[in-house]
This record gives C-alpha cells, sequence and structure tokens, in this order.
C-alpha cells in the first residue's frame, strides 16, 4: 500500500465502519424477531429477483446450497415464500414470495426508508443534507465497473 495516499486508506477505513454500522442500524429497524439475518436477507433477495432457483438464491448470497435450503425451509413454514416447479425444467423448483411475504418485504422497506428519511430530517440541517447528496455522487463512482 505504499503507492496509496494516508487520506485514501483512511477514507476507505472510516467509510467501511461508517457503511457497517449503518447497514447494522437499519436492519435494526425493520427486523422482526421470528427470522434471522439470512431469512431476512434471502426473503429480501427473493423479493428484488422475483422467480429463482435455490441454487441461483445460494449463488447470488454467497452460501451453500445446503445453507440456502434450510434457510428457504424456514422461509416455507412461516408462509412467507412458495416453491413451484420450474417450467422449463422440472426437475427444478422456482422460489417465489407469497402476498405475506411481499407485504412483509415492502413493509420492511417502507420502514427502513421512513426511519431513514427521518433520520436526516431531524439530525441534519438543509445545508448537511446537501453535503451528503453531493457526497453520494462523489462515491456513486466506487460502484461502477
Amino acid at each position: 500500500m505504499a503507492d496509496i495516499s494516508d487520506s485514501a486508506a483512511r477514507a476507505a477505513r472510516d467509510l467501511r465502519v461508517v457503511f457497517s454500522r449503518l447497514r447494522r442500524r437499519i436492519r435494526e429497524v425493520a427486523q422482526d424477531t421470528d427470522l434471522s439475518p439470512s431469512q431476512e436477507s434471502a426473503l429480501t433477495l427473493v423479493g428484488k429477483h422475483g422467480a429463482a432457483t435455490a441454487s441461483a438464491l445460494a449463488a447470488a448470497e454467497g452460501v451453500r446450497p445446503q445453507s440456502m435450503a434450510v434457510t428457504l425451509a424456514a422461509l416455507e413454514r412461516h408462509g412467507l415464500i412458495r416453491r413451484a416447479p420450474d417450467p422449463d425444467d422440472g426437475r427444478r423448483q422456482l422460489v417465489t414470495l407469497t402476498d405475506t411475504g411481499r407485504a412483509r418485504v415492502e413493509g420492511n422497506r417502507q420502514v427502513r426508508e421512513e426511519w431513514l428519511a427521518r433520520a436526516f430530517q431531524d439530525r441534519y440541517s438543509e445545508e448537511e443534507r446537501r453535503t451528503v447528496l453531493a457526497a453520494l455522487e462523489l462515491l456513486e463512482r466506487l460502484s461502477a465497473p
């Protein structure tokens, strides 16, 4: 890291720490105690991507297919997902949200967004919010390929 400036190294470290804390806090806001973090994450993933196979979900989450199978079984017991044969390959099953699962994902998303908007409204001045927006425009470059 000899060719990386002190300010770049500090920005990387501080940003990682702040994002980790913020992500944890946002998860806490809508976290229901009946699902584990991995179950909540898988449920959200199915909500984002629609019908998917268990193996595709495992790959997207970076977990073993066996782990995803356990997670999906729990979500199915809660009535949040359903499995149906893949019309293109009857050996596979597609996982989708039930109406209850969809309501939960949407409700959690709304609660999180409202909490974050309220936090910005209550904790920051208009000038500070504009500064955050400008910083986010700069940070967007980090997510570009």
